[in-house]
C-alpha cells in the first residue's frame, strides 16, 4: 500500500508538471525566437532610412551586430556578401516585406522604393539565434520538475508511512489475537478512521476476554455438579457383588472423572501458547481398544485390531487421542446393533505421524453425519467433531462391507534439528 500511494502521488505530480512545464517550455522557445526576430527587425529598420545616402548606408551596414545585405537596383550588394535569393526577388517584385523560413533560419527582407528603383535590405536570423538560451531554460525547467517530483515522493512516502504504520500495527495485533494472545492491544494512531478501527479491535479483544472468563467459570461449575453423581456411581460400583463388574464400572467412573478434570483444566488454562503435546499412538489405541473389548464381548461384537509392534509418536496429547478414539468407538456401539463386528487400525503416515482407521459392518453413516451438531441417532452430534479436532485430515466413508469408516491423519512430532 505504501508503494502504491507513493506511485500514485508520483504519477499525479508528473502529470501536473507536464501540464505546466510543457506549455512553459514551448513559450520559452517562442519568446526566444520572437526576441531574435525583433532584434533583427530593429537592425533592418535602422538601415531602411539610410538607403538614400550611399555613404551613410555603407557605414551603417558594417557596424550592425548581425550581417546585413543591401541589394541595390543596379545589382550591386552592400554589406555582407550574399547571393540574390528568391525572397529578395519576390520582395522587390511585390514591394512587400517578407519573412521566409529557410534551412539556415529565418530570412527577413524589406524593400525600399526609391527614385532609381527598389532597394532590398536583407538579414538572416540563424537557428542558433532563434533558440539562444532555450536549452538552458529547458534544463532549468527539467531540474525544477525533477526536484518537485522528488519532493512529492518524499511527502508521499511520509504520508503513506503515517497511514501504513497503523494498519501494520492493527494487522500485528489481530494476528496476536488469532494466536490466542488476548492481552494484545492496538495503539490508536493515524487518521481518525484507523483510530476508530483500533478502538473497535481493542473493544473486541476485551469482549472476548470477558466471554472466555465467563465460559471458564461455567465450565468450572461442571466439576461441582458432577462430583455428587460420580461419587454415587462409585458407591454403587463398590456395592456390586461381582468383583469384575464392580472394577469395570469403577474404571468407567474414573474415566469420566478424568475426562471432566481434563476439560476443566483446559478451560482454565491461561497460557497463550500451550506446550507441544506428544504421545505414543500405539499405546493409547491399544489401551482404549482393550477397554472397549470388554463391552464388545458383552454385546457379541468381534473387535479386529491392526496395530504396529513398535511405538508410533504423534503430536497429540494422550488424553485427546483417547477421547477421540472413545468418541468414534462410542458411535459404533450407539449406532450399530449388537453383534456388529468392528475394527481399529493404526499405521504410520506417509509424511510422519499416524493414520487411525475405525470401521464397522453396520448400516453406515446417515447423510448429515459429517456436520457438527447433526446426528441421526438422537445424540449431540459432536462425536465426530471431537475426533476431527486432533487430526490434520478427517475422512468419512464406507468400509468394504458397506458400513461406516472414519480415517484420521494424526500429526507427527517434529524431529530436533
Amino acid at each position: 500500500m505504501r508503494a502504491r500511494l507513493t506511485l500514485l502521488v508520483a504519477a499525479t505530480t508528473v502529470l501536473l508538471l507536464l501540464a505546466f512545464l510543457v506549455p512553459i517550455a514551448l513559450l520559452v522557445r517562442q519568446v526566444a525566437a520572437d526576441r531574435a526576430l525583433s532584434r533583427a527587425n530593429d537592425v533592418v529598420q535602422t538601415i531602411v532610412p539610410l538607403t538614400a545616402d550611399e555613404a551613410a548606408l555603407r557605414l551603417a551596414v558594417t557596424v550592425q551586430p548581425v550581417p546585413v545585405s543591401v541589394f541595390r537596383p543596379d545589382g550591386s550588394v552592400l554589406g555582407a556578401p550574399a547571393a540574390t535569393t528568391p525572397a529578395v526577388r519576390l520582395a522587390a517584385l511585390r514591394r512587400q516585406a517578407l519573412t521566409v523560413v529557410t534551412d539556415a533560419g529565418r530570412e527577413l527582407v524589406v524593400p525600399v522604393v526609391g527614385a532609381g528603383g527598389v532597394t532590398v535590405v536583407r538579414t538572416v536570423v540563424t537557428n542558433e539565434q532563434l533558440t539562444s538560451g532555450v536549452r538552458r531554460a529547458w534544463l532549468l525547467l527539467s531540474g525544477l520538475g525533477l526536484a518537485l517530483v522528488l519532493l512529492g515522493l518524499l511527502v508521499a512516502d511520509r504520508l503513506a508511512r503515517t497511514i501504513v504504520a497503523p494498519i501494520t500495527e492493527l494487522s500485528r495485533v489481530s494476528h496476536r489475537l488469532a494466536g490466542a494472545d488476548l492481552t494484545a492491544r492496538a495503539e490508536p494512531s493515524g487518521p481518525p478512521e484507523l483510530r476508530e478501527v483500533a478502538g473497535a479491535l481493542n473493544h473486541l479483544a476485551t469482549r472476548i476476554q470477558d466471554l472466555l472468563a465467563t465460559e471458564r467459570e461455567r465450565v468450572a461449575d461442571l466439576s461441582h455438579r458432577l462430583r455428587t453423581p460420580l461419587t454415587a456411581l462409585r458407591l454403587e460400583a463398590e456395592s456390586l457383588r461381582d468383583p469384575d463388574e464392580s472394577a469395570r464400572v469403577q474404571s468407567a467412573a474414573d474415566g469420566v472423572a478424568r475426562a471432566v478434570t481434563a476439560v476443566i483444566q483446559q478451560a482454565r488454562r491461561r497460557d497463550s501458547a500451550p506446550a507441544a503435546a506428544q504421545s505414543d499412538a500405539v499405546a493409547v489405541v491399544a489401551d482404549r481398544a482393550a477397554f472397549w473389548a470388554v463391552l464388545a464381548e458383552d454385546t457379541g461384537r468381534v473387535l479386529t485390531q491392526d496395530l504396529p509392534s513398535s511405538p508410533l509418536p504423534v503430536a497429540v496429547a494422550a488424553d485427546d487421542l483417547a477421547a477421540a478414539l472413545d468418541a468414534l468407538l462410542g458411535n459404533v456401539f450407539a449406532h450399530t446393533p449388537d453383534g456388529t463386528p468392528f475394527a481399529v487400525g493404526l499405521g504410520p503416515g506417509p509424511g510422519g505421524g499416524a493414520i487411525l482407521v475405525v470401521s464397522d459392518e453396520g448400516p453406515g453413516f446417515p447423510a448429515n453425519a459429517v456436520s457438527r451438531g447433526a446426528s441421526g441417532g438422537g445424540s449431540t452430534g459432536l462425536g465426530l467433531d471431537i475426533a476431527r479436532q486432533v487430526a490434520t485430515s478427517f475422512e468419512v466413508g464406507s468400509s468394504p462391507s458397506g458400513g461406516a469408516m472414519v480415517r484420521l491423519t494424526l500429526p507427527g512430532t517434529r524431529q530436533p534439528q
